[in-house]
């Protein structure tokens, strides 16, 4: 049985980027009451696409593409400017170093936390923490506060938490790349069994290969513009071919 599915129709997002920043406090309140200069930045543009339940689909693109921001809009931390998103099916979601943790808090304490956030009862979330702290990897640790953590432990109980809730819907950023080989290689085998569960994921990556490997649909934004999705070897030589081409590395696509 498949569940979890995503549609992305007509989504743009923009940011308003201040220029001329104040540089210290005296500036900031001398500039009170007075009209600020600022650009709009358009991060994404024109984005339409269907995710079917139990894909495994996949976003690639160079650093500023957009990617990340179509995720944290799939997830709900932004707004589109305009557009529409929509799924079905409970949504977890790994995008940032330390999403989702309260840096006072302990280990265990988020883990409870991220199931409130998810609106999973405590006896569920304790139901799995002997397995999310044995995929996690981090021991005793898991009643210190996370802000002692390293980058690595960061990551790895949030994977944990986020594939050991069941979820239906899983968005993953390039974040997993900061585990070592052996984790990325658990990660990598979990999601496929998610997948086989009938799990809907999104996994954004700079890993062409994997993605080629992985993925069913693939999606190449440029500049905040989808320029092809289709088949992950398709659209990784068409990815490839641009990146290896003489000259400027990026398409003009964007206003």
């Amino acid at each position: 049985m498949t569940i979890g599915a995503i549609s992305v129709h007509d989504v743009s997002k923009k940011f308003r980027l201040e220029r001329n920043r104040p540089s210290s406090l005296k500036e900031a309140i001398l500039r009170i009451g007075k009209r600020r200069d600022t650009d709009d930045f358009w991060v994404l543009r024109d984005i339409d696409l269907e995710i079917e339940p139990g894909a495994f689909f996949g976003l690639i693109g160079h650093n500023g593409s957009g990617k990340s921001t179509l995720l944290r809009l799939m997830a709900g931390i932004h707004r589109p400017t305009t557009g529409e998103i929509s799924s079905e099916g409970r949504l977890s979601a790994l995008l940032e170093l330390g999403s989702g943790f309260h840096p006072d808090l302990t280990g265990r304490e988020n883990v409870y936390l991220n199931g409130a956030m998810l609106g999973l009862g405590r006896k569920q979330m304790a139901a799995s923490m002997d397995t999310i702290i044995e995929f996690s990897g981090i021991g005793e640790f898991i009643d210190e506060p996370v802000k002692i953590y390293s980058s690595g432990m960061y990551v790895r109980l949030g994977f944990a938490v986020a594939v050991n809730v069941d979820p239906e819907i899983l968005l993953v950023d390039e974040v997993i790349a900061v585990g070592d080989e052996e984790f990325q290689r658990r990660c990598m085998s979990h999601m496929n069994m998610l997948r086989a569960a009938g799990t809907t994921i999104v996994l954004v990556s700079h890993n062409t290969t994997l993605m080629a490997d992985l993925c069913d649909t693939l999606g190449w934004l440029d500049h905040g513009r989808l320029v092809e999705i289709g088949d992950p070897d398709d659209v990784v030589a068409s990815y490839l071919a641009m990146v290896d081409a003489p000259g400027d590395n990026t398409l003009t696509t964007h206003d």
